[in-house]
């Protein structure tokens, strides 16, 4: 009877550790799939003009450019004016979903500068480094800008970020027009 016993309790001590490596292991697995995907942390405000060219397209070393070139990221249009943004902090996670928190993102030049100016954004991820670009956005009407140049966005990119962003590049958008105001530092590490 004894035997028995004991035999019964190891069974009931393994089915309980059974158990408990299973349900750790279940937790596990949620949490990876919970987890972010992709990190931006820190970001930097546009500078629609990236260099002053001669008319044939040459660069130019000239105090006056004929022309400029304007500062497009993958084929999105810089703002009209120079944007600074202090802090921001983005998560992608696996089923599309995102939250940004930025802070200070404010007007840098012009009549407004030091301001927000009642702009709202949005923000657009793009995983493909050469044409064609898919632009995956939060909801286009964006979200307000607080008087200092704070927001948060949590919604969903639409279309759904592939298995694989390639070469991910996040960019804070104006809701008025589509150009973009700021860039997410990509964080491969996720830190």
């Amino acid at each position: 009877m004894k035997m028995t016993h004991r035999g019964c309790a190891r069974i009931g001590v393994r089915a309980v550790v059974a158990g408990a490596l299973l349900m750790a292991a279940m937790a596990s697995a949620a949490a990876q799939t919970d987890a972010f995907r992709l990190r931006f942390k820190g970001g930097i405000g546009v500078i629609p003009v990236s260099a002053g060219v001669l008319d044939n397209g040459a660069a130019t070393l000239a105090l006056v450019a004929p022309s400029v070139t304007r500062n497009i990221v993958r084929e999105v249009q810089p703002a009209g004016q120079i944007w600074t943004i202090d802090e921001l902090d983005a998560k992608v996670r696996a089923n599309g979903r995102i939250t940004v928190e930025g802070k200070g993102l404010i007007l840098a030049g012009g009549n407004n500068a030091g301001r927000a100016a009642g702009q709202s954004v949005f923000a657009t991820l793009i995983c493909e480094l050469n044409p064609p670009f898919t632009q995956r956005s939060t909801t286009l009407a964006g979200v307000l800008l607080s008087p200092t140049g704070d927001f948060k966005i949590d919604d969903t990119l639409a279309p759904l970020p592939p298995d694989i962003c390639a070469s991910p590049m996040l960019l804070i958008r104006n809701a008025a027009g589509g150009a973009w105001f700021a860039v997410g530092i990509f964080r491969p590490d996720n830190d």
